[in-house]
């Protein structure tokens, strides 16, 4: 049976930058995987930033958004169906990070996934300077993504002071006590700087496995209660462009945004690539992209953002 690894988190945790460096990591070790980018109703922002990863031994695929929930579902089991006849060792899917948790386990437990894939672990990513005031939707999706987790790897610990880091664990333990659950987080959280992982640190999470916790469902419409906006074609000096983006952050008449991701062409020759939240804006040069800006958030003013854009 093909194990499956579950790369989840919220919106801009990191989960694609940790995909990178655990999937070199299982390459190195000979394993042939497969990567399933499940972004619903998202362009493929993030499958362009796992193409340096793509080979022989790494094959990317894509659930596309689909129309409806039911439509996307249908179409990442049958995804998964296909993929199952590949022959990996492996497969990681990297869900949308505003994604039902109970989708993945249902799937897999449906015939004929059920006798071709095993869970194998369950990896959560967390901002290790979380963002404290989240919406009452947002704090649900938090909750379901960190209560199955085998591991809660911390992104960016090393720019963290020590209080930061205590106070994303308290945030994380608050979230399950909203959504009644019994567990509570302390040795399942690894905090270290990833540019400093070990094949040590890597063999710990490959193992972590998952938790089957239970805990109270909000019924959330993720299409309704989350939004993605899309900017085609846009140019502007890159040096403008951070502070473009903290300026919608924060004007609240824009809405509550969670994310800005996307890519500009500033010159014929040239490609960057924005990752944006309210914590952090990272703008860097990348070989190749498309010519989109994605927002991401809750009761968003596509005009009030476009004045910015």
């Amino acid at each position: 049976m093909v194990k499956i690894d579950l790369i989840t988190g919220f919106l801009g945790s990191g989960k694609t930058t940790f995909i990178k460096k655990y999937a070199k990591y299982l390459i190195d070790q000979g394993l042939n995987i497969g990567i399933l980018e499940n972004d619903f109703g998202a362009v493929n922002v993030d499958m362009m930033l796992l193409q340096d990863i793509a080979g022989e031994k790494c094959t990317l695929e894509m659930v596309a958004g689909g129309c409806d929930k039911d439509c996307h579902r249908r179409r990442f089991r049958t995804k998964l169906i296909a993929m199952g006849m590949c022959g990996y060792d492996r497969v990681l899917i990297e869900p949308s990070g505003i994604f039902d948790m109970d989708e993945f386990f249902d799937a897999l437990h449906e015939s004929p996934l059920d006798r071709w894939y095993e869970i194998g672990n369950v990896i959560t990513v967390v901002d290790a300077m979380l963002e404290e005031n989240l919406s009452e939707d947002a704090e649900f999706i938090l909750a379901s993504e960190v209560a199955d987790a085998g591991i809660v790897l911390l992104s960016k610990a090393q720019e963290a002071a020590e209080t930061d880091i205590e106070r994303t664990k308290a945030h994380l333990n608050k979230a399950m006590e909203s959504v009644h659950c019994d567990r509570r987080f302390e040795k399942e959280i690894f905090a270290k700087d990833w540019n400093k992982l070990s094949d040590a640190d890597f063999k710990r999470i490959q193992s972590a496995g998952y938790v089957g916790a239970d805990y109270e469902k909000k019924d959330i419409a993720e299409e309704d209660a989350f939004q993605s906006l899309y900017f085609m074609n846009l140019t502007m000096p890159v040096e403008k462009l951070e502070e473009k983006v903290k300026q919608i952050f924060n004007d609240k008449e824009c809405g509550n945004i969670f994310r800005i991701k996307g890519f500009m062409q500033p010159k014929p020759d040239q490609w960057i690539e924005l990752n944006a939240t309210h914590q952090n804006i990272t703008i860097q040069p990348i070989k190749k992209g498309q010519e989109i800006f994605i927002v991401i958030g809750e009761k968003l003013n596509k005009e009030k953002i476009n004045t910015y854009l």
